[in-house]
């Protein structure tokens, strides 16, 4: 990746942040923690990767993503907005009654391709995608985000089971290994830990990758567009709440909005990354 795509990226990826923060913010409620640790995700996908255009959002031929994981809707609502699905006025509207944007991933929302949020159930949506994308013959491809909590479910075993018989290698699923969950470490509640041996077992090619490194998100993509007669899927290992101090690696961020305080501390520790990746 040469350094003024990264830059650009990582420059997207703090406004997405900051995205994220305004909306949990003034929804008093929301899940900046695991929102957080997938902004490098969504801005490579959505500015780098994804065939997907803001003023044609129901182009058939274009790629798909299902945030699986539906309660980080406030990254997916910061990345499209950045993206210009909608105004980035709206994202001060996030659960709102009434607002264009709710709590979880509504498919009625410009640029969602999947209402999502009751765990398990996205990836099973998606396969249900990446088949028909075969069955069309579609040179479209399906992006899928799990959280590390959520593959404890046994749909999403179900799915993977499903993907691997029908060789669905237009689908890339991506697990969000941050460690932590509602209830504390995923090793503590109901580990599914080995990931990548599981998703191996099942019949994926599975690759690793660092969550927060634009460079080897390109190379972990790079191979995923390399294989071909099954399904891929991506085991990333990030950083719960990364960019903020406060909320990294904290589980409480989980399900919990900043207080004023605590929104002025992380929008000036946002500003001051991006002052210095604009500098």
């Amino acid at each position: 990746m040469d350094g003024n795509t990264r830059k650009c990226l990582q420059v997207n990826a703090c406004k997405v942040r900051k995205g994220i923060i305004e909306g949990v913010y003034n929804a008093k409620s929301g899940h900046p923690g695991g929102s957080l640790s997938i902004a490098e995700l969504l801005t490579y996908l959505y500015f780098e990767k994804m065939n997907v255009n803001p003023d044609c959002p129901e182009d058939p031929d274009r790629d798909r993503m299902v945030l699986s994981k539906g309660h980080c809707a406030p990254a997916l609502y910061s990345v499209l907005a950045l993206k210009g699905y909608f105004s980035e006025k709206e994202l001060k509207n996030l659960r709102h009654i009434g607002s264009m944007l709710q709590g979880h991933p509504c498919i009625n929302t410009k640029g969602v391709d999947m209402s999502s949020g009751s765990l398990g159930q996205g990836i099973s949506a998606a396969c249900g995608m990446a088949l028909a994308g075969k069955l069309d013959k579609k040179s479209y491809k399906v992006y899928a985000v799990l959280g590390d909590g959520e593959i404890e479910e046994g749909q999403v075993w179900e799915a993977a089971m499903f993907a691997s018989h029908k060789k669905l290698d237009n689908l890339i699923a991506i697990v969000d290994n941050n460690g932590l969950q509602i209830d504390g470490a995923i090793s503590e509640v109901c580990s599914p830990e080995p990931i990548t041996d599981k998703f191996a077992a099942f019949g994926w090619h599975v690759i690793t990758m660092d969550a927060h490194d634009f460079d080897d998100i390109e190379r972990a993509f790079n191979e995923a567009d390399s294989v071909s007669g099954k399904p891929v899927a991506i085991i990333q290992k990030s950083i719960k709440g990364k960019g903020v101090s406060f909320m990294e690696n904290q589980v409480s961020w989980h399900g919990c909005a900043p207080n004023k305080e605590q929104y002025d501390q992380a929008m000036k520790e946002l500003d001051e990354q991006l002052k210095e990746l604009e500098g």
